[in-house]
């Protein structure tokens, strides 16, 4: 049953789906108080428990202590509601890359009682659009260096209609900026309850209308009290950098609401290239790392000495996708340091199955964290036998909860997450990823719809048809591979791959493009004309084309 609310503005809760639709979800050992504000609990209320001067947030070429975070989350919060009339409830989309600016706004919306919705610069004005207009959003507070996209969509949007910049950089003059200075440093927040939406995470790689993931205040805490303090054991002296983006809730966790819930430090930037980790870790002492399992190889490769670069670093955490066993090797052998493989969602919120410190293996996800059940089930949700392959459900303090939407029912099933993977579980009853159930392809830590990069794709005026699958990759795991064919006329040569890769990244996020490109005279289909996919994924790349094809296979 749900707690009291603080919204006045109740579209969170109005569209949250159906109580019977929702999965079993067990307080277990997570119990926090009716009201309850994760912004002031991981500001204010470190201030109040003896944390003041220790440092939270390194970035920019400055460090800021707790009470400073604290003193500019509260001006900006005056700034929201008194200059903006933000009012508890009230989406705002918050647009930026991993700076402290970003981090001390997302406090500030969640202080305010309103709900935040985070999203990765590198989006474009088209899947933007789609959040606001899934979120009926009418705030923006953007980075001034990324306004182009947002103002895009502010101009003929019925939802947006404010779009605030602020300044992701160390001088801190833009519009919000200036709101802000001069406000007090003390704020009264409005009481909002532990059951209230303190955040819609959009998952990466939705294809058409892109399904929102609901996360209360509660929730916010839970995944630092679970996952942070059982497994990463963190401590006031911890020191974390890492490359997710903070729009991630994976990078959310692992970047902010983790080091900050402990009285621990975070490392903000916005390049963090494998070199440039190196160098950070090296540098500033970093202790714990979040990066894709790509990321560490390509860190060992950047490393002349890992042994001394990483001598600072008590635990690396790896997700995003399942870490290879090669790479868990390497790393422990040239490091000496622990390296943590888990599995977490979007709808989860965060890691759910981990390794622990005591209990790591290579080619093994690991065993429920405290308060969590987890087991394998076929399609009926029946539990299967130990060492048989079958889909992953689980349940516990958190779940999925999709903002209006009939795919809730696919996620969850007889009060179960479905998180679309396959697993098997070993008799010692330890988790082993096996593949994705469904048709995301992940690249490099990337969720990415292999329709929306096809949708991208056939905008192009020399495409006639194309289909998009995931195709193996030593360096990224998987990429993005096209298959394509071109207009009478068109020519598939590497000019041709170029100017088709260069499009999809002009269209939709960068990240998202096409790594191989094979041009085909024809896709294979079925009678019916539906694409045989699994003819384009056999093999190598081209190994299952028409006779007769063109192909050219460029990974860039």
């Amino acid at each position: 049953m749900l707690g009291p609310t603080g919204h006045a503005d109740t579209f969170a809760r109005d569209n949250l789906p159906a109580i019977e639709d929702w999965p079993v979800i067990e307080a277990g050992p997570f119990r926090y108080p009716e009201w309850l504000n994760a912004g002031v609990e991981l500001t204010d209320r470190m201030v109040e428990r003896g944390f003041g001067d220790r440092v939270a947030l390194i970035g920019n070429g400055r460090e800021r202590t707790y009470r400073e975070l604290a003193d500019w989350t509260n001006r900006l919060a005056h700034a929201l509601v008194d200059d903006l009339g933000i009012r508890p409830g009230n989406r705002v989309l918050i647009r930026s890359g991993n700076n402290p600016a970003m981090v001390a706004a997302w406090l500030a919306v969640t202080k305010v009682g309103a709900v935040a919705v985070n999203t990765m610069p590198m989006l474009r004005a088209g899947e933007l659009a789609k959040i606001v207009d899934k979120a009926e959003i009418a705030f923006a507070l953007c980075d001034a260096r990324l306004l182009s996209e947002i103002e895009a969509v502010a101009a003929d949007s019925r939802f947006l209609k404010r779009v605030v910049a602020f300044d992701g950089t160390a001088s801190h003059d833009a519009e919000l900026d200036r709101l802000a200075l001069g406000k007090p440093t003390v704020f009264a927040a409005p009481p909002v309850g532990r059951d209230d939406v303190a955040l819609l995470g959009f998952t990466s790689g939705s294809t058409g209308v892109p399904k929102a993931t609901m996360h209360f205040h509660r929730d916010l805490l839970i995944i630092a009290d679970a996952y942070a303090r059982e497994v990463l054991q963190v401590g006031p002296d911890d020191v974390f950098v890492g490359s997710p983006p903070l729009a991630f809730t994976f990078g959310l966790g692992g970047l902010a609401i983790f080091p900050l819930r402990f009285g621990a430090a975070a490392i903000l930037v916005e390049d963090a290239t494998p070199p440039r980790l190196v160098e950070i870790i090296r540098g500033r002492g970093a202790t714990i790392v979040f990066t894709a399992p790509t990321a560490y190889r390509a860190m060992l490769a950047a490393s002349a000495d890992p042994r001394t670069d990483f001598a600072s670093v008590r635990i690396a955490v790896s997700a995003g996708e399942t870490l290879p066993a090669p790479i868990f090797e390497e790393w422990t052998a040239r490091t000496g340091k622990p390296i943590l493989d888990g599995i977490g969602g979007t709808e989860m919120l965060h890691i759910f199955i981990s390794n622990r410190l005591d209990d790591a293996r290579p080619g093994c996800t690991g065993r429920p964290l405290s308060g969590y059940e987890a087991r394998i089930v076929d399609d009926e949700m029946r539990e299967v036998p130990r060492g048989t392959v079958g889909r992953l459900a689980v349940r516990g303090p958190l779940g999925c909860r999709y903002l209006a939407d009939v795919r809730q029912r696919d996620f969850v099933r007889a009060g179960w997450n479905l998180t679309g993977d396959a697993f098997v579980q070993d008799e010692d009853g330890a988790f082993h990823f096996r593949a994705r159930t469904d048709d995301m392809i992940v690249s490099a830590g990337y969720n990415i719809a292999g329709p929306e990069v096809e949708s991208a794709l056939l905008k192009h005026p020399a495409v006639r048809e194309c289909a998009v699958i995931g195709r193996d990759d030593a360096e990224r795991g998987t990429i993005v591979e096209a298959h394509v064919v071109l207009e009478p006329g068109a020519t598939g040569d590497e000019a041709m791959v170029k100017v088709l890769q260069d499009h999809v990244k002009a269209v939709i996020a960068p990240y998202k493009y096409p790594r191989s490109v094979v041009f085909l005279d024809a896709l294979p289909k079925t009678e019916s004309g539906k694409v045989q996919r699994f003819r384009l994924r056999a093999g190598p790349a081209g190994a299952a084309t028409p006779p007769g094809a063109a192909l050219l296979a460029a990974a860039t």
